[in-house]
């Protein structure tokens, strides 16, 4: 498979959702069972954010209020299909926990909560194509959510490779997703909130998946609808 090395917009997007931004990254990793380092340092994440916030206030807070409001932008009631970091920290609020996955997942998971982002994290060799569009989910297009079957995406900001969709902000794909043999990764970063400053992603990024996924030949691109083309 090649590696994805950009990312474009389709129409409906870039007329929908002008202002959004997404951070590529691309690396090469070793995935591994998530460790006790990587579970207590989620675990002091989580009681700082619960002791931080209420579960009426998280859809108030900037970057997942902005992901709301991109969802209503392209149809879809994100009171229905909940944006992912939103689920986490509705599940942290609430006293219910962190599951663990494997170390690349849940080191994404550490990313979307340290950055109020939504962020999609998927195998390489799994991804078709030099190309992710982000586009607007059909009525009917079929869809496997990680642990959740199928989902109506309509409405939904998906990426999609040659071969249909691999990530939206409530769910990634089934087809595309981490496993303990994955060893290149592609991560995406939803900045529709414009105040995210994309270096501090960067930053946070670099020192996550090097620790907790022993990422080399890291590299990434910030993309916009207003610089495609």
């Amino acid at each position: 498979m090649e590696t994805v090395r950009k990312v474009v917009y389709d129409d409906e997007v870039a007329e929908k959702l002008p202002l959004c931004r997404t951070l590529l990254f691309e690396a090469d990793v070793v995935n591994r069972p998530t460790d006790e380092a990587l579970r207590g340092e989620l675990d002091d994440l989580a009681r700082k954010l619960a002791a931080k916030y209420k579960v009426e206030d998280i859809n108030k807070t900037g970057p997942i209020a902005a992901t709301r409001a991109a969802y209503k932008a392209c149809g879809k009631d994100p009171n229905r299909y909940r944006p992912s970091q939103e689920q986490l920290m509705r599940r942290i609020v609430r006293g219910l926990g962190l599951y663990n996955v494997n170390a690349l997942v849940d080191a994404g998971n550490e990313l979307s909560l340290l950055t109020g982002c939504s962020v999609g994290c998927f195998d390489a060799d799994k991804v078709e194509g030099d190309t992710l569009t982000l586009g607007v989910g059909r009525e009917g297009e079929p869809y496997e959510g990680i642990g959740r079957g199928m989902l109506n995406i309509a409405g939904l900001p998906v990426f999609r490779d040659r071969a249909g969709g691999v990530g939206t902000p409530t769910s990634d794909n089934e087809r595309t997703k981490l496993e303990l043999t994955t060893r290149r990764m592609v991560v995406t970063v939803h900045l529709f909130d414009t105040e995210i400053k994309p270096d501090d992603v960067i930053s946070l990024f670099t020192d996550i998946f090097t620790r907790h996924g022993r990422a080399t030949n890291i590299r990434h691109s910030l993309f916009s609808p207003a610089k495609q083309g």
